[in-house]
């Protein structure tokens, strides 16, 4: 039976980077949530209008597309904003995963050397979103608070306190951490998480 791993964590700690080290290093499949979060919010999709005529013109971009930083502001800033949004994505990002896995399963089917590769979810709101039952294995990607605030404001360009709203939106990773089946250690040098994903994949 393929091996199908939901990589997740908090926001900032570094999923990215190992679904990148997966697939290059060891050819793995890789899906990601945030790219099926992306095309739910296409222009012209049911899901954007529904999100336009609920916010207005103030996330519309001039092009048509959404200004995800002012809905971040407003859905970050306000739980009940953030679970009607998340209830308009989710259900969409879900099918997508699930296309993907019978898909995948098949062509694998057709290639000894292909089923022996895990399948790689990546999905920053495994538990948030209740799509535990979609993997065989829970990977978590952890690092310190403060490395998690320092890079979330690198790369989002936020302040401190936007940085620490998002990360307050999310589980705790603690407590992820204790529903793992592995933890990858990515407040130190990579080499530590990468000879944990030897270890795992080779075992």
């Amino acid at each position: 039976m393929t091996r199908i791993i939901g990589l997740t964590g908090g926001i900032a700690t570094g999923k990215s980077t190992i679904a990148h080290h997966l697939s290059a290093a060891y050819h793995c499949p890789v899906f990601d949530a945030d790219s099926y979060s992306r095309a739910a919010v296409a222009p012209g999709s049911e899901i954007l209008d529904r999100i336009f005529q609920r916010y207005g013109d103030e996330i519309r971009l001039a092009d048509g597309n959404l200004n995800r930083r002012a809905l971040g502001a407003i859905v970050f800033a306000n739980p009940d904003e953030r679970q009607w949004l998340e209830a308009q994505i989710h259900p969409y990002v879900r099918q997508q995963f699930v296309e993907a896995i019978l898909h995948r399963s098949r062509c694998a089917r057709a290639s000894h050397q292909d089923s022996q590769r895990p399948i790689i979810l990546v999905i920053p709101l495994l538990f948030e979103a209740g799509m535990e039952d979609l993997v065989s294995e829970i990977w978590v990607v952890y690092c310190t608070a403060s490395q998690q605030i320092e890079r979330l404001i690198q790369r989002d360009r936020l302040t401190p306190e936007q940085a620490q709203l998002r990360i307050d939106a999310q589980m705790p990773l603690e407590v992820k951490c204790d529903q793992a089946d592995l933890i990858l250690d990515n407040s130190s040098t990579p080499n530590i998480w990468m000879q944990q994903i030897h270890d795992a994949l080779h075992s």
